[in-house]
C-alpha cells in the first residue's frame, strides 16, 4: 500500500427505522467501495438509524457491544482489508444515547471512537424545531487517530460549524478531517459547501465528509451532497441526493505543500480581546 496516496470512498445512505435494512446497505455500499478501489469508507452520521422519535429510537438501540452494525463493518473491513470509518451509529449510554463514531481497521479492529461534542438545539424558520440535547449526551474530547497516511480528524455533522474544533485537530497532527452527516436541506443548501472548503482552507487539510441523502422515512430531508475537498479547497468528489458511493485520490503530500504555502497553522499567534465601550456607554454607566 502506498503511504502517500489513496483512495477515499465516501458512502451515501439515506437510513430508515429498520437498523438491519440499514446494516445491510451500508455493507453493500462498503463492499462496492471497496470492489471500486477505495482503501478508506467512510458512512455519514446515523448509519444505522434515522429516527426522530425518542420512544422508538431507545426501543431500536443498545450497548456498543451489541450493535449489529458495528459488528457488521468490522466483519466487512476484514474481508476487504480496507479501512472503515462508520461516521456515527446510536449507542445506549443510560438514560440517553451517544452519537458515536467508530474507526475501524483492516483487520476489522476498532482503532477509536468518538462521541459528537456540539448537539443541535434549534428552531428553523419553516418550522422545524431539533433538541438532539434531550436524547443524546455530549462528548467531551477530541480525536485525531492514526490511520496508514496519517492522522484523521473525526468530528460529527453539527462540528462543522466549530472551526476552533478543526484547528485543535489540525494542531495535534490530522491531515485529514471529516464531518460526517445528516444535515437538513434546508441548512445544507445555504452552508453546507463554504463550510467544509472553509475548514479545509483553515488548516490545509483534506475534508472527508459522507452524508445522508433524501427523504427519510420519519419524515425529515437530509441534504445529501457527500463531499471529498482538498487543502487548497477544491472539490474531489461530490455527491448528490442519491444514496451512492463516491470516490477520490488522496495524494497526502498536497498537505504540506499547502501548509507550505500558507502557514496559517504555524503563523497564529495568541490573542486577546478588548472590550471598549463608547463614551456614551461610559456616561450612562456613572450617570
Amino acid at each position: 500500500m502506498n503511504p502517500t496516496r489513496f483512495t477515499a470512498a465516501c458512502i451515501q445512505m439515506r437510513s430508515g427505522r429498520d437498523v438491519l435494512k440499514n446494516r445491510d446497505d451500508a455493507v453493500a455500499l462498503v463492499r462496492q467501495a471497496a470492489d471500486q478501489g477505495a482503501h478508506f469508507a467512510q458512512t455519514p452520521e446515523m448509519t444505522s438509524l434515522v429516527c426522530r422519535d425518542r420512544a422508538e429510537l431507545f426501543s431500536k438501540v443498545g450497548p456498543e457491544a451489541q450493535d449489529p452494525v458495528l459488528a457488521a463493518l468490522r466483519q466487512v473491513a476484514r474481508e476487504r482489508g480496507i479501512v472503515v470509518q462508520i461516521g456515527s451509529i446510536a449507542v445506549k449510554e443510560g438514560d440517553k444515547v451517544a452519537n458515536r463514531a467508530f474507526l475501524i481497521d483492516r483487520d476489522g479492529e476498532i482503532i477509536t471512537s468518538y462521541d459528537k461534542i456540539h448537539l443541535y438545539d434549534v428552531d428553523l424558520p419553516n418550522g422545524e424545531s431539533w433538541r438532539e440535547s434531550a436524547t443524546y449526551t455530549g462528548g467531551a474530547s477530541a480525536v485525531a487517530a492514526e490511520t496508514p497516511w496519517g492522522y484523521l480528524g473525526m468530528t460529527i455533522c453539527y462540528d462543522v460549524r466549530f472551526a476552533a474544533l478543526y484547528k485543535a485537530l489540525a494542531d495535534n497532527g490530522a491531515s485529514f478531517l471529516s464531518a460526517p452527516a445528516a444535515f437538513t436541506k434546508q441548512t445544507g443548501e445555504a452552508h453546507w459547501h463554504v463550510l467544509h472548503r472553509a475548514r479545509a482552507i483553515e488548516t490545509g487539510s483534506f475534508m472527508i465528509s459522507a452524508a445522508q441523502a433524501g427523504l427519510h422515512e420519519d419524515g425529515r430531508e437530509t441534504y445529501g451532497h457527500s463531499l471529498i475537498v482538498d487543502p487548497w479547497g477544491r472539490i474531489l468528489a461530490e455527491g448528490g441526493t442519491e444514496p451512492g458511493v463516491f470516490l477520490a485520490e488522496i495524494d497526502t503530500a498536497l498537505v504540506t505543500e499547502v501548509r507550505g504555502r500558507i502557514p496559517t497553522l504555524k503563523n497564529a499567534r495568541p490573542f486577546k480581546v478588548e472590550v471598549v465601550p463608547t463614551i456614551e456607554t461610559d456616561r450612562a454607566a456613572t450617570a
